[in-house]
C-alpha cells in the first residue's frame, strides 16, 4: 500500500470502500495543555486525501479482520475507543518481523519504498506512484525512486535495440 506508519495508525473500518481505502490522515502523538501525550487524529503529512486500491489478497485480509473486529472498534489497529499510537505498529511490525524470520534490518518505512522501487521498476508512471505514496509532488518520488526508473531505462534500451535490429 506505501503508507507511512502514522497514516496506517489512522486507518478506520468505515475507510474501505469496495477494493479501495481512503488516506486522509495520520496519527500524531502530542502533549495537550494539561500536559498529557495522547495520539491525535490530524490531517496527513501533506494535507491530501487519496484513494488508494488494494490488490485481492490485501482486501481479502482486511475483510476477515473486519468481520472480526469491525463491531469491536472503529480503528483497523486497536480495540480502543481512542487512535492507536503509531509506536503500536511499529511494535507489531518488528514482531511479526521476527516471527517471520526477515531480517531484523527490514525496518516497516522500508516496505513503503520496496512498494515503490517495485511500482516504478515494473513501469508504473511516476505519478501514480506518487499519489499512492501521498507525495505532493512527483518530482520528490523520483529523487528517492530514481534507481527504479534506470533500471526500467536499461529495459527500454533493450526493447528499442531491439526494434533496430541490435
Amino acid at each position: 500500500m506505501g503508507a507511512r506508519r502514522s497514516e496506517l495508525a489512522a486507518l478506520r473500518w468505515d475507510k474501505f470502500v469496495g477494493d479501495k481505502v481512503v488516506v486522509d490522515g495520520q496519527i500524531i502523538v502530542s502533549t495537550d495543555a494539561g500536559g498529557v501525550r495522547a495520539p491525535r487524529l490530524k490531517p496527513t503529512k501533506t494535507g491530501s486525501r487519496r484513494v488508494v486500491t488494494l490488490s485481492p489478497a490485501l482486501l481479502a485480509m482486511v475483510e476477515e479482520a473486519g468481520a472480526k473486529y469491525g463491531e469491536v472498534t472503529t480503528w483497523l489497529f486497536t480495540p480502543d475507543a481512542d487512535p492507536p499510537n503509531p509506536d503500536r505498529i511499529g511494535w507489531w511490525w518488528r514482531r511479526s518481523r521476527e516471527l517471520a524470520g526477515i531480517d531484523s534490518r527490514w525496518r516497516l518505512h522500508d516496505l513503503r519504498h520496496w512498494s515503490a522501487t517495485e511500482a516504478i521498476a515494473s513501469g508504473q508512471d511516476v505519478r501514480t506512484v506518487a499519489n499512492r505514496l501521498g507525495h505532493a509532488d512527483p518530482a520528490m518520488t523520483l529523487r528517492f525512486y530514481a534507481h527504479a526508473v534506470g533500471a526500467a531505462d536499461e529495459a527500454l534500451a533493450e526493447i528499442l535495440g531491439d526494434a533496430l535490429g541490435d
